[in-house]
């Protein structure tokens, strides 16, 4: 679930990101820092990376002044202090190194500028998957769910802020309520094969399918709904 509209905006906050410079969004996924446009400083200050071909593409076609290219956190492609403020939106725990990643993320910011992060609270049972893992659990004790993810659990994105040479460090907990319209636009991410929610479902066969999309179906209330998450999140200063 990538954090777009309200959602990045309560990222932005986190930055302290109003009027600036430059902001690089690193692993825009195909939203680019939505927040860009709606406090002040225009998509044109934004700079995006993301790893995916197919999510920079989006990003062209959605934001057409946003500057993104593919790269990974952990070489971004910017000289040193080039940004304000560097955001990772529900990103760090998908980094292959996320200390590596927040260091690039600290070398491109400029001297006392911010570096901030957030990621779903997976090892609190409070993420927007928590009730799939649930269910997933209980087809399958051995289900490896994303509780272990870095940043996930409370404290650890800043202790990986720490260790990456930031300063100054503030945590804090997001809290935001997601609407779906119908089951069917709840559950239709997990058959994209995207993350790791999608991989295990693309794992399963047609069967286990159906049986964990029917339990999913009888734990949710009737559509339309909202789904209440939190996300732990940290900032700091180079």
């Amino acid at each position: 679930m990538r954090c777009v509209g309200p959602r990045a905006r309560r990222c932005g906050e986190l930055g302290g990101v109003s009027a600036c410079e430059g902001v690089g969004d690193v692993g825009c996924g195909s939203g680019a820092l939505a927040v860009g446009r709606d406090r002040g400083f225009g998509a044109a200050a934004v700079w995006a990376v993301d790893p995916s071909d197919r999510s920079v593409a989006a990003v062209r076609l959605r934001h057409a002044q946003v500057r993104v290219e593919v790269a990974w956190a952990e070489k971004l492609p910017f000289a040193p202090q080039r940004f304000d403020a560097a955001l990772a939106q529900l990103v760090v725990h998908f980094m292959g190194d996320p200390v590596a990643g927040l260091r690039e993320m600290a070398r491109v910011t400029r001297a006392d500028g911010v570096v901030a992060a957030c990621v779903w609270d997976h090892a609190g049972g409070h993420g927007p998957l928590s009730l799939f893992w649930r269910a997933a659990r209980e087809l399958d004790p051995n289900v490896e769910d994303e509780s272990r993810l870095a940043g996930a659990r409370r404290g650890h994105l800043g202790e990986l802020l720490y260790a990456a040479g930031v300063a100054a460090i503030e945590e804090t907990i997001l809290s935001v309520a997601v609407e779906h319209p119908s089951f069917e636009e709840w559950w239709e991410p997990f058959m994209l094969g995207v993350g790791p929610a999608g991989a295990y479902v693309g794992r399963l066969d047609a069967r286990r399918q159906a049986q964990l999309r029917d339990l999913c179906r009888e734990t949710l209330p009737p559509a339309p709904f909202s789904v209440t998450a939190r996300a732990w999140a940290a900032r700091g200063h180079t």
